[in-house]
């Protein structure tokens, strides 16, 4: 009889922590991120992204060659301003327009690069309220690759803190 009320006393207290929790806001799931029909490096229009009604574009100037790279989004598959954002990039040497990726985010910023390479990528998926999921890409392997997540949230005016495996930094 001990066990048996045990177990129940066990069971009523695991359920009672559980309800009353709303599940935390989710960032991308970029172990399946939504991209086309196409490999990465493979030759292919940007124009198959999506109904061209619902395309939304974020094209850059990548590589500082004075050419905008074309980097477009399907907005039927946007979370609000939370996009899958595919990249492409011109090759001059074959004249086709190369697949390089997809990243997640609101907002793209360009890192330094250094000449004859292709930029790191930081974009921002917003997670609700004062919540930031921030994202680093690298150039690697032909394409656009996921190197770094942190979670941030806004302290202030002209402060965010990210979280970070040994603690809490403060970036601009």
């Amino acid at each position: 009889m001990r066990c048996d009320r045990a177990g129940l006393t066990l069971a009523v207290t695991a359920a009672l922590i559980g309800c009353g929790r709303r599940p935390a806001p989710r960032g991308p799931d970029v172990t399946r991120l939504p991209t086309p029909q196409i490999k990465l490096g493979e030759c292919a229009p940007p124009e198959q992204v999506g109904a061209a009604a619902a395309r939304r574009h974020a094209d850059l100037d990548l590589d500082g060659d004075g050419t905008v790279e074309t980097i477009v989004a399907d907005g039927a598959q946007c979370q609000g301003d939370n996009c899958y954002w595919h990249v492409f990039i011109a090759d001059p040497g074959s004249g086709c327009t190369r697949f390089a990726g997809t990243v997640a985010g609101t907002a793209l910023q360009l890192e330094p690069v250094a000449e004859g390479r292709w930029p790191g990528l930081r974009t921002y998926w917003q997670l609700g309220g004062d919540r930031t999921l921030l994202h680093t890409y690298r150039f690697l392997r032909g394409g656009y690759q996921l190197t770094d997540a942190l979670v941030c949230r806004a302290a202030g005016a002209d402060r965010v803190e990210c979280a970070e495996s040994h603690g809490t930094a403060s970036a601009p």
